[in-house]
C-alpha cells in the first residue's frame, strides 16, 4: 500500500500518521517517507493494514490518497505512477542536462571504455565518443572481474580522470560503484552511479545508493540470473530508501550457449514498460560479447522500446585491458548513433499516426 501525504498537513498530523503506521507494522521496519515527483509518499506492506485501519488512514487529515498495489514492488509500479518517469542527468556538475526516459523521448547514448586505463586513453576516447554523438561518457574506475588476476581499474585515480574528461567534453559521466562505503565518494565524481549485474542483489549497496545525500541517478543492471520481479524489487530497495532516480538496464542473462556472452532478453523491454514507470535502456556490448553484433542489437533494442543504449567504445579495441572483444570503435559508434536516432524518429512518427483503440 502507498500512502500519499497532504502537502498542507501539519507536523503534528504527519507525526500522528507515522506513529499509527509504526504501531500497525509492529515497529518491525522503520516507516519513512519518500519524495517522488514532489509528492511525499510512504510504502508499507499491505498485509499490515486491515480494512478498518485503511478507513481510518483514508479519513486522516494528513493523508491525500491510499493506493493498493498488488505487486511486491510498489513505488516503481505503473499502478502507482501511470506515466513514464524521466530523469535529468548532468546538472550537478554543470553539464548540459541530458533527459533519460519520459514519453516519446529520444534515445540517449552512453559510450566509452569498459575501464579507465590511462589519462591519454580516456581523454582521447571521451572526445571521440562526443564527436560520434554520444551524450554520456561511460568508464570503469573500479572493475569487478571474474579472475582476481585481471585488471581491476585505477580506483580513485580513475574517478579523477573521469572528472577531467567531463570538464574537457561537457559530457556527464557514469561509472560503477561496488561497495556501500564508496557510494558517497563515487557520487562526488559521477553523474550516474552504475550498479552492475553481480551486485544487483547486494542489498546494503542498494540501500546506500538510495540513502546517499546527493541522490545521484542509479543505473541498475539486471543480474545475469535474475527474474524481472527480482530486478524490480532491487530497484524498489533504492527508491524506498529515498532515491527515485533509477534507470533499468538489460544486459543479457546467462545461458548455456558459448557463441554469445549472454542471451539478450529484449522481450523484457516492452514488458517493463507495462510493469514500471522507470526508464529502460539496454547494453548490447555485455549482452552479446561480440562487437559485430553490437550494431544490429542496438537497433533491435531501440525498436523494442529502449530509451537508451550503453555501449563499450575503445580507440583500439584489440589492445583494451578489459572486454576488448565486445568494444567498438568511435567510427562504429557514430554509425550506431545515426541509425538508432533515425529508427527512433520513424517509430515515434508511426506511433503518432496509429489511432488509439
Amino acid at each position: 500500500m502507498i500512502i500519499s501525504l497532504n502537502s498542507t498537513a501539519s507536523s503534528e498530523e504527519r507525526a500522528d500518521v507515522m506513529a499509527h503506521l509504526c504501531r500497525l507494522t509492529g515497529n518491525q521496519k522503520p516507516v519513512s517517507t519518500v519524495q517522488i515527483d514532489g509528492q511525499e509518499v510512504i510504502a508499507i506492506d499491505q498485509q499490515s493494514i486491515d480494512e478498518y485501519n485503511a478507513t481510518l488512514l483514508k479519513d486522516h487529515p494528513a493523508v491525500a490518497t491510499l493506493t493498493n498495489v498488488k505487486t511486491p514492488y510498489q513505488l516503481v509500479s505503473r499502478v502507482f505512477k501511470s506515466t513514464r518517469s524521466s530523469i535529468v542527468v548532468g546538472e550537478a556538475h554543470n553539464c548540459d542536462p541530458v533527459v533519460i526516459g519520459g514519453e516519446h523521448a529520444a534515445p540517449v547514448i552512453m559510450a566509452g571504455p569498459c575501464a579507465v586505463e590511462s589519462r591519454e586513453q580516456l581523454l582521447s576516447t571521451a572526445c571521440a565518443v562526443k564527436e560520434a554523438g554520444a551524450q554520456i561518457l561511460r568508464g570503469g574506475a573500479f572493475k569487478p572481474r571474474t579472475s582476481p588476476y585481471q585488471f581491476q581499474g585505477l580506483g580513485i585515480e580513475g574517478l579523477q580522470l573521469l572528472a577531467e574528461a567531463r570538464a574537457a567534453t561537457g559530457l556527464p559521466i557514469i561509472t560503477e560503484v561496488m561497495e556501500p562505503a564508496m557510494v558517497d565518494v563515487v557520487a562526488q565524481y559521477a553523474d550516474i552511479l552504475q550498479i552492475g549485474s553481480r551486485n544487483m542483489q547486494n542489498f546494503p549497496l542498494l540501500l546506500a545508493a538510495g540513502r546517499h545525500a546527493q541522490k545521484r541517478p542509479v543505473l541498475l543492471k539486471r543480474g545475469f540470473s535474475s527474474t524481472i520481479d527480482e530486478w524490480l524489487l532491487a530497484a524498489e530497495y533504492i527508491v524506498a530508501a529515498g532515491n527515485p532516480n533509477v534507470i533499468l538496464c538489460e544486459r543479457g542473462i546467462r545461458s548455456y550457449d558459448p557463441q554469445t556472452r549472454n542471451v539478450f532478453d529484449l522481450s523484457c523491454v516492452p514488458l517493463l514498460h507495462e510493469l514500471t514507470h522507470l526508464p529502460v535502456i539496454v547494453d548490447p556490448s555485455h549482452a552479446t560479447g561480440r562487437r559485430e553484433l553490437v550494431p544490429p542489437m542496438s537497433r533491435a533494442g531501440i525498436a523494442a522500446g529502449a530509451e537508451g543504449l550503453i555501449i563499450e567504445t575503445h580507440l583500439d579495441p584489440n589492445s583494451a585491458l578489459c572486454d576488448g572483444r565486445q568494444s567498438i570503435t568511435p567510427e562504429q559508434l557514430q554509425s550506431i548513433v545515426r541509425t538508432t536516432r533515425q529508427l527512433a524518429r520513424l517509430l515515434n512518427e508511426e506511433m503518432a499516426l496509429t489511432p488509439v483503440a
